[in-house]
């Protein structure tokens, strides 16, 4: 239903399209904070003392033999000493790997279900259900951990149909919000998200865990982030024409900017996928293959850097929450500022869509390669290590401008179904990272065992790199103009005889 806009002081002081992308940003970063805090909390969680001594009972899985836990590098603190943060749980690497990794469970199956509710019906609503269902079941994990690992699985599962469905909805909503000239720049505030909700969880996490128990990181991420969902259902609409807090001269703007007329109302387009051009297309292979490759390295560096910083460099609880953090902010700022100065230079006319897209997903895939290289050969460094850290998650943003905005320039119409396939797929490395770190550390937890991790994870961005160089294109595509193409052909067929004598 279309709602006339009231010009009140919100809409004329904050534009309603940044209101939407400001909370559309906390919303991710709440779903990526709850997502990572386990990452952190499980440092806590464990009973490392107990998680070792089971590793030297078991026999590795590629020998008969005991295992002797290697240790290159030794944690200190200003006294010299290695302090050891143990809880109560005594999970092995498989089961670590396993409750980590079933988040992809539940994220695998709710994207492209999810991504059709929102554009056949509301992407508001399916957001919300997002945030909500997250939110939940964090404030049930203490409980559900306490009674066995696998109520813990289950909680992670729900929380992960939940994010499956994050990606697609807000990719709805920037199609019908975002104008062409700032459709970067919005994408940008609002996946940036992620990285935001990083850093907040894990520097959260840590002192949370160091300070109170790792209890509190759940009772108090979740219900902080409660808030948000009251503001969001009161501030947000699906449209422009259904929201009352914006001036006319905004949504006027907005709608012709997407090549509607100014009081044009606002309809879901039931438009029938064309999954065939879809699936021979080109341009969407092309994020498919460069979105499957930047997860994993993207899951690698969320999920299990706390753990090499943790096994590998010894560092503290403190020492990790901040090292493994801080990159994520300096990641948020770049790619803010990278995808306005890609958005000004396209103003411009300097450089097209195309371009604007490919240097933005080179610059996540080529510098990050190149850390990793750096990683494998740096032995003990920590200090080099954090910095060569640092970098190469700072340099992750550019996929927010790159291949990650794409879905809505080769098909506005289709594009949270777009998002939902190329992630569907992407999920598979959140599934398979933590088990097949899992399975290369288990009772080997040194450099050589991570150097392996590293090179895998290089191979998987050089074939992104070539794809994308090659394949990816920011033009809309024919297949997306399926309705209009249809009208024209039924304008352009020709009158048959008892047509021409009723003219």
């Amino acid at each position: 239903m279309d709602v006339p806009a009231r010009g009140n002081i919100l809409g004329r002081v904050v534009p309603a399209r940044y209101v939407l992308a400001i909370l559309g940003s906390i919303g991710m970063a709440i779903v990526y904070g709850l997502k990572v805090n386990l990452s952190v909390a499980m440092v806590g969680m464990l009973n490392h003392t107990g998680v070792k001594m089971l590793a030297l009972r078991e026999p590795h899985p590629n020998t008969t033999e005991k295992v002797v836990v290697e240790v290159e590098c030794q944690a200190t603190d200003s006294n010299g000493t290695v302090t050891e943060l143990d809880g109560p749980f005594i999970w092995s690497s498989e089961i670590q790997g396993i409750v980590l990794s079933c988040y992809f469970w539940g994220y695998f199956v709710s994207q492209v279900p999810g991504a059709r509710v929102a554009e056949l019906f509301s992407a508001k609503w399916v957001m919300f259900f997002s945030v909500g269902i997250n939110v939940i079941c964090t404030l049930l994990t203490p409980v559900m951990a306490q009674a066995h690992y696998a109520a813990a699985v289950i909680m992670r599962i729900g929380e992960g149909i939940g994010g499956g469905v994050t990606f697609p909805a807000m990719h709805v909503l920037l199609s019908k919000w975002a104008p062409p000239a700032e459709r970067s720049v919005m994408a940008a505030l609002v996946y940036a998200g992620t990285s935001l909700g990083t850093v907040i969880s894990m520097l959260m996490a840590g002192i949370l865990t160091a300070k109170v128990g790792w209890e509190s990181v759940f009772y108090v991420m979740g219900g902080l982030s409660c808030i948000w969902c009251v503001l969001w259902v009161f501030l947000i609409q699906d449209t422009p024409q259904q929201q009352p807090l914006i001036s006319i001269e905004e949504r006027d703007m907005i709608v012709t900017s997407l090549g509607g007329k100014a009081g044009d109302h606002a309809e879901h387009k039931n438009l029938a996928v064309p999954w065939a051009a879809v699936l021979r297309s080109p341009p969407f292979l092309a994020i498919l293959v460069s979105h499957a490759c930047s997860n994993w390295g993207w899951y690698m560096l969320l999920i299990e850097l706390p753990f090499y910083m943790k096994q590998v460099l010894k560092f503290n609880m403190t020492e990790n929450a901040v090292s493994t953090a801080l990159p994520f902010l300096s990641l948020w700022f770049f790619s803010i500022g990278l995808s306005r100065t890609l958005d000004w230079l396209r103003g411009k006319g300097i450089i097209t869509t195309t371009i604007a897209r490919k240097i933005g997903t080179l610059f996540a895939s080529v510098i990050p390669a190149i850390c990793l290289l750096a990683l494998c050969f740096i032995g003990c460094n920590r200090g080099a290590a954090v910095a060569i850290t640092a970098i190469g998650v700072t340099s992750i943003g550019g996929m927010f401008c790159g291949f990650l905005s794409n879905h809505i320039d080769i098909a506005p119409n289709f594009a949270g179904t777009l998002m939902a396939l190329t992630n569907t797929v992407a999920t598979i490395p959140g599934i398979v990272v933590p088990l097949f770190v899992g399975v290369l550390t288990h009772g080997n937890q040194t450099i050589s065992a991570w150097r392996i991790i590293f090179f895998v994870t290089i191979g998987l961005y050089a074939i992104e790199i070539v794809v994308y160089t090659l394949f990816g294109s920011g033009e809309e595509q024919p297949w997306n103009k399926v309705e209009e193409k249809k009208e024209v052909e039924q304008e352009a067929k020709p009158l048959n005889n008892d047509e021409k004598n009723d003219v």
